[in-house]
């Protein structure tokens, strides 16, 4: 299954006619060139799930970079404009454990 495909599943998992009003997932893109991804996680099970940040490469210097973090309840991932399917994979990675 693909990640976009896992990462559906996830996000309709969530939905319960209440959370999708309040929260959701948001994909971006950034200027160097690069994405973002940004998805809540107040009021899941990730919530209160630890997560090491993971930082590889330099978005000033290198195509190939991501950085993700878990922070105010978001799961907030960037990366280079050939990394979203691997921000995707960290994300997934995680909630799965």
């Amino acid at each position: 299954m693909s990640e976009l495909q896992r990462l559906q599943d996830w996000y309709a998992s969530q939905c319960n006619e209440d959370w999708e009003h309040s929260f959701g997932v948001k994909i971006d893109t950034l200027d160097n060139p690069g994405w973002s991804l940004e998805i809540d996680l107040r009021e899941t099970e990730l919530c209160a799930k630890d997560f090491s940040t993971i930082s590889r490469g330099n978005s000033e210097d290198d195509a190939d970079w991501i950085h993700c973090k878990v922070e105010s309840e978001k799961f907030i991932g960037s990366g280079g404009a050939h990394n979203l399917g691997e921000l995707l994979q960290v994300f997934l990675a995680w909630a799965g454990r």
